[in-house]
């Protein structure tokens, strides 16, 4: 019985792997897991988990206008998520309207263009696809882009780590010693419109935000160290890429989805149980700690 179990475990992993599809999958599933899980650190360090919802939606008018030109559509998506983040900036600072409602205005207006652009041309563009990402199908060109702008993305961050965890943590020291807390939030924000834009292969317009902000959250409730949370992070992004890639592949599920329930469900375990900051770990700590010490 137990060599019939072991079989057919092999089978579950093994069997995806013999088609192409699943391989091209898998590859842009752990390469986009990676990036927003590095960049999901620090979004939630800084509390920026709005402003890459918003950015992750304003992105839809880039990836529709592109397609009807005929560029790939990483261009477009780039290009409307920097600029969603430009007009962000200057309707909080030149206007009363806060830092919350000017990306509710520009994030909502940019991805309701979309849909429209969406609906004048039904028959060219699959909604779904773009919305809810369309993994099993990307093409070699679709993978060589993902690979060059991850690869771009994490050699930066590995490049300016030091400066932006300092930002993260107190820009007026950041200031103070000599850098420019504002070409660092450029940089984070420039380098969070190319993430949005490595996961929309993956997961589409509206799950993008998830896998930018779950893997830090989760790693923020595991850990108090950074670079800890930088290695949980990626693990619990990578880990829940390939486990909800399989189930969708077996299950006949949303692929995208499966991703972020997979790591949805992560992240409820480790607010339930993480040993520090999990709401049943502190109050089993605080449990121990009240039990009387016996007398000896």
């Amino acid at each position: 019985m137990l060599t019939a179990v072991l079989g057919g475990a092999v089978d579950w992993l093994v069997g995806p792997l013999q088609f192409g599809f699943m391989r091209r999958a898998l590859l842009v599933a752990v390469v986009a897991g990676v990036v927003g899980a590095v960049l999901s650190c620090w979004l939630t360090l800084i509390g920026w988990s709005l402003l890459g919802d918003a950015v992750s939606h304003a992105v839809l008018p880039g990836v529709v206008l592109s397609y009807l030109i005929g560029i790939p559509f990483a261009i477009g998506a780039f290009v409307f998520g920097c600029g969603a983040v430009g007009l962000i900036g200057v309707v909080r600072r030149t206007s009363r309207v806060k830092e919350d409602a000017a990306i509710g205005v520009v994030f909502t207006w940019l991805f309701a263009l979309g849909i429209v652009l969406v609906s004048v041309t039904p028959s060219q563009i699959d909604l779904m696809h773009i919305l809810f990402g369309n993994l099993l199908g990307v093409s070699d060109s679709d993978i060589a882009q993902v690979l060059v702008m991850g690869a771009l993305t994490l050699g930066v961050v590995w490049y300016k780590h030091r400066d932006l965890t300092l930002f993260a943590f107190d820009p007026t020291h950041a200031h103070a010693i000599g850098l420019r807390p504002r070409r660092l939030e450029s940089l984070l924000l420039g380098l969070l419109a190319l993430t949005v834009v490595i996961a929309l292969q993956a997961v589409g317009v509206v799950l993008v935000v998830a896998m930018l902000i779950i893997p830090g959250a989760t790693a923020y409730l595991l850990t108090d160290r950074f670079e800890h949370m930088l290695l949980i992070a990626s693990l619990v992004s990578v880990a829940c890429t390939v486990f909800g890639t399989y189930l969708s592949f077996h299950a006949d599920l949303s692929t995208g989805g499966s991703i972020v329930v997979s790591q949805g469900t992560l992240f409820a375990l480790a607010y339930l149980f993480a040993p520090r900051h999990g709401v049943i770990g502190r109050r089993m700590r605080r449990t121990h700690r009240a039990e009387p010490v016996p007398i000896r």
